[in-house]
């Protein structure tokens, strides 16, 4: 970034955190770019409903490049094998401008794909969604780089080049790995974090932006370059910061509540729609917003066209006004490689809710772990905290799926999902004691900033006439509170009777845990961990009124 300031103007010490204006000599907050993809993938066949016939699908991407084109939005279109094989689709995408659009690869697995690379298809239909059909997740290791080198060949021999984008629900490290390193692939996509939806879980990840995948497993941030592969994978979607998470409570999958458009309370809603994009353009993100609009071909355009006509006229409004920035994919993982060498701590950030809801939320990522943050009715929790560790394998690192279903996990500390059901909720809750009983910490609107680079500043006013102040980097929380609770406040982590848990012991300073034939654990320098009994899971309190939970302990 140029300067422009008088030659007089001496700069010491300047940093990607501050600018320095050239006539207040006030610092000027970093350039946070609000970051658009549109991305819509195309498959040739819909085996599931007769009625969704080739035609009708070439069809949905015609109304698709129509749309972004009356609007002159950029974007993505990401091929599966058998439309990139079409002539139909050859025809239409090679004549869209290139300086306006990408072309790209849809990572599911048809049946001419695997045939031509020599190996024999075991699917119901041509295309099929199981995870061990249709995914890479179904095949070796040799069998995967084998059905890479056949899709990047014909594209090759259709458009010129290879792909620099490549998305799909899930992608194997071994087959990031082997097409960053032999096909020279820039920017990755998978989906939001979901749990059982589709058959497919993916579940404690980076929440949202986009992160560099570790070598031995794709959904896990590395934490080292050493460790990662040069590819950023960017979460799809546009999940809602706020309900998405929780939906599904006592069920073994997750509904969808997503800025895709073919969901009449969600991405088909002018009220959502709206709300979501306030929400991305003013909350804090700490580096930069982002999220991803577009539709897969296969629901329609019948479907998708309310939810598409309400949110390509405000993406090219807020464009106009210059509040986002819409760009391709392959655009945003240039410019993602060029600014960070390893995966940034990043934020969502919601301040307010839809409708009459008080409830408020901040998604924090990085490197290291994740962790969410609720109001709601006056009170505060950690509803999720997951720890990543590029220790941890993928299952899918070495071996195929035998299943039609598959799993990708990190490691709980807190998970507000998985350990409740509709009557228990779970949580790391705010609490204190008042007149000999445990009460709930209650409070007004939190004030989130990002004061320096990597750290997330969380205040909170209580009610009583005190403060709570988080401070969260990318390898821990400190927690401080003034006012009428300072020397008696602590934290309660509560779960449904049944939960399956990971905690091995509870010690004064530390936690250790186990998943997946994995140990970690989480300390505390200058609090206390301990077992108060009555349901509670444990309960961790300051020495001297500051708590710092180490998320990243012995890393």
């Amino acid at each position: 970034m140029k300067l422009n300031v008088p030659a007089k103007l001496l700069i010491i010490g300047l940093s990607s955190i501050m600018a320095l204006s050239s006539f207040t000599g006030k610092p000027t907050p970093r350039v946070k770019p609000k970051i658009v993809n549109i991305v819509n993938f195309i498959r040739l066949l819909e085996p599931r409903d007769p009625a969704v016939t080739e035609d009708v699908l070439y069809q949905t991407v015609v109304k698709q490049v129509h749309i972004m084109n009356k609007y002159k939005l950029r974007g993505t279109f990401l091929l599966q094998y058998d439309a990139l094989m079409d002539a139909r689709y050859q025809k239409l995408l090679k004549s869209l401008p290139a300086g306006s659009f990408e072309i790209g690869a849809w990572w599911e697995i048809p049946q001419p794909m695997v045939e031509k690379a020599g190996l024999k298809w075991r699917g119901r239909y041509p295309w099929d969604w199981h995870a061990n059909i249709g995914f890479s997740t179904g095949y070796t290791p040799l069998e995967r780089e084998k059905l890479t080198d056949v899709y990047m060949e014909d594209f090759k021999k259709i458009f010129g080049y290879y792909p620099k984008s490549v998305g799909s629900w899930f992608i194997d490290e071994h087959t990031l790995n082997y097409m960053y390193e032999k096909y020279n692939i820039v920017a990755s996509s998978n989906c939001k974090d979901q749990y059982g939806t589709d058959g497919y879980t993916l579940w404690g990840g980076y929440w949202n932006q986009a992160y560099y995948p570790s070598k031995v497993n794709s959904y896990m941030p590395a934490q080292n370059q050493r460790n990662q592969i040069p590819v950023p994978i960017f979460r799809m979607l546009g999940s809602d910061p706020v309900r998405q998470y929780d939906t599904g409570f006592g069920t073994t999958w997750q509904g969808v509540i997503t800025l895709e458009p073919v969901y009449p309370k969600a991405g088909g809603s002018k009220q959502w729609v709206d709300w979501f994009f306030k929400e991305l353009v003013e909350g804090e993100p700490m580096e930069f917003a982002y999220t991803q609009a577009g539709q897969e071909n296969s629901f329609m355009w019948d479907a998708m066209a309310k939810g598409f006509e309400i949110q390509m006229p405000l993406i090219a409004k807020l464009r106009d006004e210059k509040k986002i920035k819409v760009e391709t994919l392959l655009e945003s993982g240039t410019w993602f490689r060029k600014r960070y060498r390893t995966t940034p701590a990043t934020s969502m950030t919601v301040n307010n809710d839809l409708g009459n809801s008080d409830r408020k939320t901040v998604w924090f990522n990085s490197k290291y772990y994740r962790a969410n943050l609720l109001w709601e009715e006056g009170t505060l929790r950690f509803r999720d905290i997951h720890l990543f560790d590029e220790k941890l394998p993928s299952d899918y690192l070495t071996k195929k799926v035998e299943t039609n279903v598959c799993a990708f996990y990190t490691l709980p500390f807190v998970d507000g999902y998985l350990w409740s059901t509709p009557n228990d909720i779970a949580g790391l809750r705010f609490k204190a004691i008042e007149n000999g009983k445990e009460v709930m910490l209650t409070g007004g609107n939190p004030k989130v900033t990002n004061p320096v680079q990597g750290k997330l500043h969380i205040v909170w006013p209580l009610t009583d006439k005190g403060t709570l102040v988080m401070d969260l980097d990318e390898r821990k929380s400190v927690i401080s509170v003034t006012g009428k609770y300072a020397a008696n406040w602590f934290l309660d982590l509560n779960t449904a009777p049944k939960a399956e848990l990971p905690f091995i012991s509870v010690d004064k300073s530390n936690i250790s845990s186990r998943f997946h034939d994995l140990n970690y654990s989480v300390t505390t320098p200058d609090g206390e961990f301990s077992k108060p009994g009555d349901g509670k899971v444990f309960r961790v309190k300051p020495i001297k009124n500051t708590l710092t939970l180490n998320f990243a302990a012995g890393r």
